[in-house]
Order: structure tokens, then C-alpha cells, then sequence
């Protein structure tokens, strides 16, 4: 794949039906891109992609880099090359404010992805970490309900996301799903809130070619009856 395209492994909508036991191995996610977010097999934690290298965040609040991507699986998984075509420097107080900023330096791109990377301060990062699957199949919903949440203050790292159109809900996650690791990589997830310690460096990308990549052999994909579910989406995403 070219630098800033969206490469996709399953969908939102079997994540949110517990179709997790399964997937692709990591090293053939990267393939397709060096920057992104996804999870780990049974929805054990939280992953972020930076510059090629991956990273766990688990609910007991370890952060693990993936040294062998090879032997370890993703049921769901966004990556893309990442190259910044527009780039700010500017204080974020919210994910609303995020939103606003990515309308603003894309006017354009309403019904478009945009990637976006974010460096630098935070006065806080609100986050949550999916603890895994108590048994298999179990639903996002479930998992979700038992899921860690943190809150860190003056922290100094790094942010990675998307943003996905509205008529993307159930392949992914409509609106803003953005990943937060610490630069000491020991801290981060999934993010519920930020904002950001004065200015923070902001990098962002459209894009507009989209790969999706299904699941085969897994009789768990087969026989899941999906649809979307923007509620529940709305609920366990935050």
C-alpha cells in the first residue's frame, strides 16, 4: 500500500459480536501501514501502532511492545502509512475540540477518513483498557462493562486515530477513535478524554482509499449474524 491509505483487518460490528478468538497475525497488519490502532486477541487490551512499532496496553495498566508480530494476533485492527499532509500547533481541550480542528484543516473531507497524530503535553488523558473475554464470543458490551479506566495528569506523549465518516458505523467507528501511550511507554488506551498542557504538535492526513480485509476459516465470522449496532458502538468506543 502507498503512504495514507486505510487498511482495515474484520469489522467493528464482529468485535462488538465477541468474534475475537481468531484473526490475523500482526505482521500482516504492518504490511499495510506503521501507524494505527486495534486490539489483541479476546479483547486483551488496547493496540497502537507508532512509526512501525506495536504496543499492548493491558487493563492491569502494563504497557507490552509487541517484539515478534509474527506469533501474535489481532481480531481487529486499522492501520495506514502514515504521511502528514496538514500540520498545526495549538492547545486541544476535548475531542470535540479535536473534531472541530480536523473540519477545520479538512473542509473538505466530511465523508473522508483523516488520520491524525498527536505529540506532546497532556494536563490529562482519560482512558479505558479492555481486561479480555471471560469466555469465548463474549460480546464487546460485556467486556466492556468490566473494562479499567485511568486518568493521567502532565503527561508527556504521543496520540494516534481516526477519524471515520458516519456511513462507516459498523465497519468502524464513526467520529474520532484515538489510542494514547506515554513517551516512557508505560502508560496509555483506549481515550474517553484529553486535553492537552498549552500547545501540542498536530499532524493529520485525508484519506481516501479504503482496504478492507475479511476473515476466512473462522467459523465464529460465519456464523455471526452482524449488523450495526451504533449504539453499543457509541457506548464501548466512548
Amino acid at each position: 500500500m502507498t503512504q495514507n491509505e486505510v487498511f482495515q483487518y474484520s469489522t467493528m460490528s464482529a468485535l462488538m459480536a465477541g468474534i475475537a478468538s481468531h484473526g490475523a497475525a500482526i505482521s500482516s497488519v504492518l504490511e499495510h501501514g506503521d501507524h494505527g490502532l486495534g486490539t489483541f486477541r479476546n479483547l486483551d487490551g488496547e493496540m497502537i501502532v507508532l512509526d512501525g512499532a506495536v504496543y499492548q496496553m493491558k487493563s492491569d495498566g502494563s504497557v507490552v511492545a509487541i517484539e515478534s508480530p509474527a506469533d501474535v494476533i489481532t481480531p481487529f485492527a486499522t492501520v495506514t502509512r502514515f504521511k502528514a499532509t496538514a500540520n498545526a500547533k495549538t492547545a486541544v481541550g476535548s475531542k470535540e475540540d479535536l473534531l472541530d480542528l480536523l473540519s477545520r484543516l479538512f473542509p473538505s473531507a466530511r465523508n473522508h477518513f483523516v488520520a491524525i497524530r498527536i505529540d506532546g503535553v497532556f494536563k490529562s488523558v482519560n482512558v479505558r483498557t479492555a481486561g479480555g473475554q471471560q469466555s469465548p464470543r463474549e460480546s464487546a458490551t460485556g467486556v466492556a462493562n468490566r473494562q479499567k479506566v485511568n486518568t493521567f495528569r502532565s503527561v508527556r506523549g504521543t496520540v494516534f486515530g481516526f477519524r471515520a465518516p458516519d456511513y462507516f458505523m459498523g465497519i468502524n467507528v464513526a467520529g474520532i477513535h484515538i489510542h494514547f501511550i506515554s513517551d516512557d511507554r508505560k502508560e496509555g488506551g483506549h481515550i474517553l478524554a484529553l486535553e492537552s498542557e498549552g500547545e501540542v504538535d498536530v499532524a493529520a492526513a485525508q484519506l481516501s482509499k479504503f482496504h478492507l480485509e475479511l476473515p476466512t476459516g473462522d467459523d465464529d465470522f460465519n456464523e455471526a449474524e452482524l449488523a450495526p449496532d451504533a449504539k453499543g458502538i457509541a457506548a464501548v468506543e466512548g
